[in-house]
């Protein structure tokens, strides 16, 4: 029989296409793969985007990484590159291709280096050297500041110039080392250990970027266990933000610079401790006012109380009650002459009506016996001679008697 021309399933291409890449987007062993091979057909679009062709004798393979990714790429890629790459297998679904998008890029070689670098990492972790709790905290006013880099390296140079900007009242000890080469690992050990003999607050290791072979005597096994076992905080400051050593994970702290490192040691700036004493000046200032104030109340009360029961006050006192005794004695013995002045007035005036000169003026006279001076106030008792007192003086009188 004629088989059916449309028995099998129908798909449209969208479907088949994404259906293919669900498929390899589910396979783990797709999502991260590492392909070596030679870079050909880069291209670097104004996007920020980075495509280029990975190739090898007798396949390609297309190739795409992020704007992301690629702003933390150190590598100068170009055309003939031999690569190893690290990424995810995905489908573009508008042309149908499958293609890696790739997340690093590092030239061949290093993948080994890579790998050991993860063997250690994994053995010294599992010892607890990158333990978070064993971590130290870092001195906010460090004293004394060691330093182990080159003594001919930039970073050296960077590194001072912060502490002599920032901090310039740190003591700086400098333990001179390789940072490369074979000869690096024995060095920074013994440069650490030199340090540390001198009793340093924190101690900065430290070197410019590189690539992975540069950078590996910060990931030698003997430089990372004398990192971890510092008696003194290690700040760990190698290479550029992208780069991580093993020292970077046994330090106290990370530093993404050697000049990051150098401020990680000095939190605390001479402007800062300027500004500090300058507000320790104004507190003692405002305290010792207050403490002024405070004593000059306490002395006043005292002065007080000392001029209330002194002698001086009490003469002062007193004689002022003397004055006051003396102004009201003056005001009663003033009154008290009115009183009687106005007393002997009234006196004088009743005296006065009863005067007998005041009488004998209105033509009165007294008359009295001469040989007795019994008043004559009876006709009877008028005899014999009579002195006749007038206002303006006195005469004699003989009565002679006729009926």
């Amino acid at each position: 029989m004629q088989p059916s021309l449309f028995s099998a399933q129908q798909w449209t291409v969208s479907r088949l296409t994404a259906y293919i890449r669900n498929l390899i987007e589910t396979d783990a062993a797709l999502q991260d793969v590492t392909v070596t091979g030679e870079i050909s057909n880069l291209a670097r679009p104004a996007s920020g985007h980075v495509y280029f062709t990975l190739k090898d004798a007798s396949s390609s393979l297309k190739c795409v990484m992020w704007k992301t990714s690629a702003a933390r790429l150190r590598l100068a890629l170009q055309d003939g590159m031999a690569v190893e790459v690290h990424g995810r297998l995905g489908i573009y679904e508008v042309s149908g291709q499958y293609q890696l998008y790739v997340d690093q890029i590092r030239p061949v070689g290093e993948g080994a280096l890579y790998a050991e670098f993860m063997r250690l990492k994994a053995l010294l972790d599992a010892e607890g050297l990158f333990d978070p709790e064993r971590k130290r905290p870092i001195p906010g006013l460090p004293r004394r500041i060691g330093i182990v880099t080159s003594a001919t390296g930039a970073a050296l140079r960077d590194m001072l110039n912060i502490l002599r900007r920032r901090l310039p009242l740190a003591e700086v000890l400098l333990a001179p080392s390789p940072v490369q080469g074979v000869e690096a690992p024995p060095a920074l050990v013994r440069a650490l250990a030199q340090l540390n003999a001198q009793n340093p607050d924190v101690i900065l290791i430290a070197r410019g970027g590189g690539s992975i072979e540069d950078l590996w005597a910060f990931n030698d096994e003997r430089v990372v266990r004398a990192v971890a076992a510092s008696r003194a905080p290690v700040i760990c400051g190698v290479g550029h933000e992208t780069d991580f050593t093993l020292c970077d994970f046994a330090a106290d702290l990370r530093a993404p610079t050697p000049t990051a490192a150098a401020e990680l040691a000095t939190q605390t700036t001479v402007d800062d401790l300027r500004e500090l004493l300058l507000a320790f000046e104004s507190r003692l200032l405002t305290s010792t006012l207050g403490l002024i104030g405070e004593e000059r109340v306490l002395v006043s009360a005292f002065a007080a109380r000392l001029r209330y029961v002194s002698p001086e006050r009490r003469i002062q006192s007193e004689t002022q009650r003397i004055d006051e005794l003396s102004r009201r004695a003056r005001s009663a013995l003033r009154h008290r002459i009115q009183l009687q002045a106005a007393r002997v007035d009234g006196v004088s005036r009743r005296l006065q009506a009863l005067n007998p000169a005041s009488i004998l003026s209105r033509g009165y006279a007294i008359v009295t016996r001469r040989e007795d001076g019994q008043v004559v106030s009876q006709v009877s008792q008028a005899q014999g001679a009579l002195t006749v007192r007038v206002s303006d003086g006195k005469f004699e009188a003989i009565v002679n008697r006729q009926s």
